[in-house]
């Protein structure tokens, strides 16, 4: 960056205020209760996100109703008590307050903290703007050292003031007492003649008091003391104070709580951004995009993007610091420096790094430092830094330290990932991100931390690491290896997720390498995606491939969906076939569970609805073993779709309990299995109402996952709803287009066999649909006979039906 005058970048101050209505709201609000005691508004925010900005454009809005003065305490002479109500009297004295008093006291101190000087219009502040002390000093040519304010008082008795004024001083106690007063006393004296004068002298008109405050005002027992005391007798009037961190005055005084209103100011919304970025001249729409999106919210940046960033390219990060680091020790910020590679922590990261680096990692500077405004909390006793000063501190990091904090970080969050399923989950995904970050982790570890994270129900965390391999691979060149499997692990997150449109986007061919782990697994979410969609077929192929090909564990997971598409087009004795091969070879209680559950659809869909439940609770009990909460999920789904066909009642239950495990893991296409078990079982219970909204939402859900073969299955149980209705065209309607579905997909003939009962109870007979219950009977591979299985079938649609 060119060295250049500071001066010459437009201040904030001078740019067209934007947003901060709800501040501007709470200032109003406060502005409305004055006179009922003192009133404080705590705004507060991290250095550079405008509080500054924000006070000026109060006092311009109360400027024509009230009194308004300000102080600065960024300026250190402010800071001090004297110095400070020295520029708030000059101030409210231009506004027609009158200090007689105020400026005895006053006159008293100054004599005090300077008795090698005499009191005289050039040496006494304000002293050419107080007539009661231009009138004293006027009348001798000194004012003693010692019994100033008794000497000054017999001087104004004799002077030529107004009756009025001669007597109130003569009778005030207070200023007979002041030479009398130790210093301490005559500080909180001289402050409690300025609160006085002002009170007397604003009965007709409110003040507004305007503190720019700095970092550390409320955090030392000591500073601001002689403010809180002002504060506290300001009862005509409204002071707001801006400060990076909440005053926490209630800490000395509990009555604090009731005066003190507290409003954080949060980074500016984007069309606030743009605006201002617009209004300071930045034309180019993209330009104005980046630089508000890299702004976090902070007008600061946006300010020093304008001034300096448009000239040369960039922003300065150091700037930044310089505003957000304002009043904060060496030591914290090399604290912050090494925490700024962490996305949250807590105080036992906090005690790692402390340990690891040589700093203090006690109770007491941990408080300190999550004390500061820019330290946000980010749930679960968790903290964050605001990421634009995280980013700033980043950067002062070498790539060695880095690494070596990534490390701490990772092993701290290893130690945690077994703290339960919640919280376990987001330890693994933290720990997998500094392990990426150290340059520490293997593609089989990422593929097995993600298998960990699926089975304990982070189906989101999955999406995560996928965005963080992403991110972490769009900056450096890390092989081929690790970019393989962030697109395995792509896919995988968009199949556990329902997405088979996207699952099937990303394979768009099918040359994998199935003699890598990485390119097995990158073949099974392929074919997951393709059955999701519908491509039966397709899906088999793969499955099929990688069978015969692979020798590795992704071996029987292709062999289990294989199974699992024999049973979905009915051959149920292959099927049973199949998962007998997995059983013998399988020892994981996970994937047990899932050829178990195999079996239990098998019985299922061949209308074996005692034999399903047997494979039901087995599956269950294996899942439960595995500790998978997606495994639970879904088993609990195959409940629900179960207990539909012989105990509705109980259906209902278990249809709620799917729904609830499914949306908080955001599995749409169970979601939407679920809602169809709730429609089916209201409709057998005869709710037609309820069932009519069941099935609604099960539709709505299942087009949003693209799951055909699950829409058509709901749609063919809204032929039976429309049936028990009356509705048998409608009725017709839906079971017709149901079966064109099952064709397209390939899967569920004795669905497509139920479809041509249900029509020819209601008396509408479809030729194409005939046909096709004609081949499914054929092609089937029946638990017994068909016409066994068939008579099974027509006993529970008539149930249903009432015929």
């Amino acid at each position: 960056m060119p060295l250049e005058p500071r001066f010459r970048r437009v201040a904030a101050l001078q740019r067209r205020f934007v947003d901060r209505e709800t501040m501007l709201a709470a200032f109003e609000e406060e502005l409305s209760r004055v006179g009922s005691g003192p009133r404080v508004l705590n705004v507060t925010g991290v250095g550079g996100i405008g509080k500054s900005r924000l006070l000026r454009e109060f006092a311009e809005r109360a400027g024509k109703r009230c009194r308004v003065a300000s102080l600065d305490l960024q300026i250190p002479a402010h800071r001090q008590q004297e110095d400070a109500l020295a520029v708030l009297r000059f101030q409210l004295g231009e506004r027609d307050v009158r200090f007689d008093r105020f400026d005895i006291a006053y006159a008293v101190q100054w004599q005090r903290l300077h008795p090698h000087l005499r009191i005289s219009r050039s040496d006494l502040p304000f002293a050419e703007h107080s007539e009661v002390l231009t009138e004293a000093i006027d009348s001798t040519a000194g004012v003693p050292v010692f019994g100033t304010a008794v000497h000054l008082l017999r001087l104004l008795e004799k002077a030529a003031s107004s009756q009025r004024r001669r007597r109130r001083i003569k009778i005030d106690e207070t200023l007979r007492q002041l030479d009398e007063l130790p210093g301490a006393d005559l500080v909180d004296a001289v402050t409690y003649l300025f609160a006085e004068d002002l009170r007397e002298a604003t009965t007709d008109k409110p003040y507004v008091i305007l503190i720019d405050a700095y970092e550390a005002l409320g955090r030392s027992a000591t500073a601001g003391v002689w403010l809180r005391d002002l504060v506290a007798q300001l009862d005509r009037g409204l002071v707001v104070l801006a400060s990076r961190e909440p005053l926490g005055w209630e800490s000395y005084d509990s009555e604090w709580s009731r005066v003190i209103r507290t409003v954080a100011i949060d980074g500016l919304p984007m069309p606030a951004r743009l605006e201002l970025l617009a209004e300071s001249g930045v034309a180019v729409p993209d330009e104005r995009q980046a630089i508000a999106h890299a702004s976090a919210g902070v007008p600061f940046y946006l300010h020093l993007a304008v001034d300096t960033g448009r000239r040369t390219g960039a922003v300065s990060t150091e700037e930044i610091l310089q505003r957000f680091l304002q009043h904060v020790g060496a030591e914290q910020i090399r604290f912050l420096e090494l925490l700024s590679v962490a996305r949250m922590f807590d105080f036992g990261i906090f005690q790692a790094v402390a340990r690891a680096f040589q700093l203090p990692g006690h109770r007491m500077a941990w408080e300190s430092l999550t004390s500061f405004s820019f330290i946000y909390p980010a749930g679960r006793d968790l903290f964050q830094q605001h990421q634009l000063m995280a980013a700033a501190l980043r950067e002062r990091l070498s790539e060695e330290l880095a690494r070596d904090v990534h490390r701490v970080l990772r092993t701290e969050w290893d130690n945690r990932t077994d703290s339960g399923a919640g919280d376990g989950v987001a330890a693994l995904r933290e720990a997998t991100f500094h392990g990426l970050q150290a340059a520490d982790i293997s593609s089989e570890e990422l593929l097995e931390r993600a298998d960990r994270i699926k089975a304990a129900g982070g189906s989101q965390e999955v999406a995560g690491i996928v965005a963080d391999l992403r991110a972490y691979l769009s900056e450096r060149d890390a092989g081929e290896d690790l970019t393989s499997t962030a697109h395995c692990l792509e896919v995988e997150a968009a199949v556990l997720l329902g997405n088979a449109t996207r699952a099937t986007l990303l394979t768009p061919d099918q040359d994998w390498r199935l003699d890598t782990v990485v390119g097995a697994r990158l073949a099974v979410a392929a074919a997951h995606g393709r059955r999701i969609a519908g491509e039966t077929a397709a899906a088999l192929s793969i499955y099929s491939a990688i069978w015969d090909a692979d020798r590795g564990p992704t071996r029987l997971v292709a062999g289990l969906w294989a199974a699992d598409l024999h049973m979905a087009q009915g051959r149920f004795h292959q099927a049973i076939d199949l998962c007998g091969h997995l059983r013998e070879r399988a020892t994981d209680p996970l994937l047990l569970g899932d050829v178990v559950r195999l079996l239990h659809l098998a019985h299922r869909f061949a209308w074996d609805f005692a034999g399903a439940r047997r494979y039901m609770d087995e599956a269950a009990n294996l899942y439960e073993r595995a500790d998978t909460i997606i495994g639970q999920a879904a088993i609990q789904t195959n409940r629900a779709e179960l207990f539909a066909w012989i105990d509705p009642a109980g259906a209902v239950r278990e249809a709620a309990a799917a729904i609830e495990v499914n949306t908080d893991l955001g599995i749409m296409h169970e979601l939407g299995k679920a809602y169809t078990a709730l429609g089916l079982a209201h409709l057998a219970l005869g709710d037609l109402d309820t069932a009519t909204d069941a099935l609604r939402q099960a539709c709505a859900a299942l087009e949003k996952a693209r799951y055909r073969s699950g829409r058509a299955r709901a749609e063919l149980f809204r032929a039976l709803l429309f049936a028990r209705g009356g509705k048998a065209d409608s009725a017709a309607a839906a079971a017709r287009w149901a079966v064109d579905e099952f064709l397209a997909v390939q899967v569920y003939p004795t669905l497509i066999m139920m479809a041509d009962h249900v029509l020819d109870m209601l008396d509408r007979p479809d030729g194409t649909v005939r046909a096709a219950a004609a081949d499914a009977r054929a092609s089937i591979q029946p638990l017994g006979t068909v016409a066994a299985m068939e008579e099974r079938m027509t006993s529970r649609i008539a149930a249903i039906l009432k015929r």
